[in-house]
């Protein structure tokens, strides 16, 4: 096995509130992406909606997934103004969330 080189993942796993609404979470969503747009150090966004069968996910709906070129890079991407700007919106919407970084490794045989 070895790690992948400078890349870090950022993964943010979210709750919406009850009271956000579909419009809200897409408008919300579409403000995420956009960030890979501003933030040099942002190099993808991915995300999606649970859909596993075992229920669970903890009351978890959506995973949200950067990936930086270096821990430096999510270190700028944290303290970015436009990231700053946006998780204010982002974190006010939520009821629940857990965010992870790691550094993938990549498994050869």
């Amino acid at each position: 096995m070895e790690e992948a080189k400078g890349v870090v993942k950022h993964i943010l796993l979210a709750k919406f509130k009850d009271e956000t609404t579909p419009e809200k979470i897409e408008q919300l969503i579409k403000g995420y992406a956009n960030l890979v747009n501003i933030i040099p150090p942002m190099k993808a966004f991915h995300w999606g909606k649970d859909v596993s069968i075992e229920n669970l996910h903890q009351g978890f709906t959506h995973v949200f997934e950067s990936t930086f070129e270096s821990i430096e890079g999510v270190a700028e991407y944290i303290s970015h103004p436009a990231h700053v700007e946006f998780a204010d919106l982002f974190l006010a919407s939520l009821d629940k969330v857990i965010v992870f970084d790691y550094k993938p490794t990549v498994v050869r045989f």
